[in-house]
């Protein structure tokens, strides 16, 4: 344990710093990326992105379900239930979802209608 005051400020400063940063370069790309699009707009030069949804969403639900079923049983297995095991069971519910969502959706509609 910390005794020193100063020690404890810096340490709790430096999450909040961290956030403050990461956010910003979040913040900073979105932007970027926006102005980007806008000006391919104006040219006429943006291309329309062949980005395939539907394996996206089955590689995510997968890897969320897996991730979380591992962590759900190394939570249960270390501290039997407790709050700890949300840690496990969000992704792996977010997963199921996505598992869900990929069997139940038309992919052959038209996006643009």
């Amino acid at each position: 344990m910390i005794n020193s005051t100063a020690a404890q400020i810096i340490i709790s400063i430096i999450p909040l710093a961290g956030i403050a940063i990461g956010g910003t370069v979040v913040l900073l790309s979105v932007l970027w990326r926006h102005t980007e699009r806008k000006m391919q707009i104006k040219s006429g030069s943006l291309k329309p992105s062949n980005f395939n949804y539907k394996a996206y969403v089955l590689l995510i639900g997968l890897l969320l379900t897996g991730i979380g079923l591992m962590l759900s049983l190394f939570f249960l297995a270390t501290n039997g239930f407790s709050s700890s095991m949300l840690g496990g069971l969000m992704p792996f519910t977010i997963g199921v979802c996505l598992l869900i969502f990929y069997g139940i959706n038309d992919w052959h509609q038209n996006s643009n209608d």
